[in-house]
């Protein structure tokens, strides 16, 4: 019996048809088979005849198709196969057009990632970490990123030794490979035992360095802090973080400048470090002029982050346990408290007028709320008819 994905069972010469029945991703498709457009059906073709020059041509035409078309990606998963087959191939030609192919598929396609990983991609898209060839390393990167957003893969990828080979691109990949690299490794970071892994590396001094190279509001700034919060959970992160000249002030920096995602996990690493050891890592973290940052963060976060840095401003002040009735635990106080503290005029000056900033933000957020009850309390037969809705015609 033939196989389906023999040669022969592609039309040979397919005639192009003006069906309306559904578009492609080039507007064409098969008069025998109106859901299947003709260019995937031509490119599955190409990718079976066993001709190296015509696989990497359908290997171009793959990852074409499937940039933007989920339904291409879907059609096209025969081409896992054959694909991952080019992957292991001695030539270096077909390399590339294959990885880029493979990578498309799996965009957005939870099937597609775990049908790649099953197909045996893993140990060649590994080697490639490794090669002299910047552009095939920087795909090879990129691939892995995607295929470890699937939590199948994510055992898998690690355990095949992945790891210590991203944090090798994170020292020493081109700008693109590190932050791909290290959206992997967040990635990873979320299965059981990937992150006492991923310390065995010694990542921190790579993380800190990418960390302060990119744009604080960056998707790679909020990865590099999603990193950094996991890997506090262990006191050699926590160490290793503070032995790293400018490792704490990169995260106060993303606290103050990072998107709101960002904000959050800068503020839940440095609250992770300072419930582990409050008498340790207090002075490194007040050092870095973190008050202003914390601040505006109890104001303007995220409800979590509004909560963390609220706990974290308690755990700065001179002490940890509560203040005398005549000083009751309120932000103002332990935030006057923490100042006292602090060396520096500039930094004390800055506080100070930033503390002035929260609580006039405070008192109009409590008028405005005051207001708002006012107007939902007033009886309705004491408002002027004009606020009445309008009845519908």
């Amino acid at each position: 019996m033939e196989s389906p994905h023999s040669p022969s069972s592609f039309p040979s010469s397919p005639s192009y048809s003006s069906s309306s029945e559904g578009q492609s991703a080039d507007g064409i498709f098969d008069a025998d088979e109106p859901r299947t457009p003709l260019a995937v059906r031509r490119a599955l073709q190409l990718l079976y005849s066993g001709d190296p020059e015509l696989q990497v041509q359908a290997a171009r035409d793959i990852r074409r198709l499937t940039k933007t078309s989920p339904r291409c990606r879907r059609q096209l998963s025969e081409a896992v196969g054959p694909l991952v087959s080019m992957l292991r191939v001695d030539s270096s030609e077909s390399h590339e057009p294959a990885l880029l192919a493979l990578l498309n598929l799996a965009v957005k396609d939870e099937k597609n990632k775990i049908n790649i990983v099953e197909a045996g991609a893993l140990e060649p898209i590994i080697s490639f970490l490794k090669s002299e060839d910047l552009n095939l390393q920087e795909s090879a990167t990129a691939s892995l990123l995607t295929l470890s957003a699937s939590s199948t893969n994510k055992p898998i990828i690690s355990a095949s030794g992945a790891i210590p080979l991203l944090v090798d691109i994170l020292r020493d990949g081109t700008p693109q490979a590190k932050a791909d690299a290290v959206m992997a490794l967040s990635n990873l970071s979320t299965y059981p035992n990937n992150l006492s892994i991923t310390l065995q590396t010694n990542p921190i001094p790579f993380i800190v360095n990418i960390l302060k190279t990119c744009k604080k509001s960056s998707k790679t700034a909020e990865k590099c802090c999603s990193l950094i919060e996991s890997l506090m959970e262990y006191d050699e992160g926590r160490i290793a973080l503070t032995l790293e000249e400018g490792g704490v002030l990169a995260v106060v920096e993303v606290l103050e400048s990072g998107t709101l995602q960002s904000r959050e996990h800068a503020v839940g690493a440095l609250l992770t470090m300072c419930e582990s050891d409050r008498c340790k890592y207090r002075e490194p973290i007040l050092r870095e002029g973190v008050i202003p940052g914390l601040l505006e963060l109890t104001v303007q976060g995220t409800p979590k982050s509004q909560s963390k840095a609220r706990t974290l401003l308690q755990l700065l002040r001179e002490s940890p346990y509560p203040r005398s009735e005549i000083q009751p635990d309120t932000l103002e106080n332990i935030v006057c408290n923490i100042i006292s503290q602090i060396d520096g005029d500039d930094q004390s000056g800055k506080a100070k007028k930033m503390l002035a900033e929260m609580v006039q933000v405070s008192m109009e957020q409590s008028l405005r709320h005051l207001q708002q009850r006012a107007l939902v309390c007033t009886p309705t037969s004491d408002l002027p008819i004009a606020s009445e809705v309008p009845s519908k015609s």
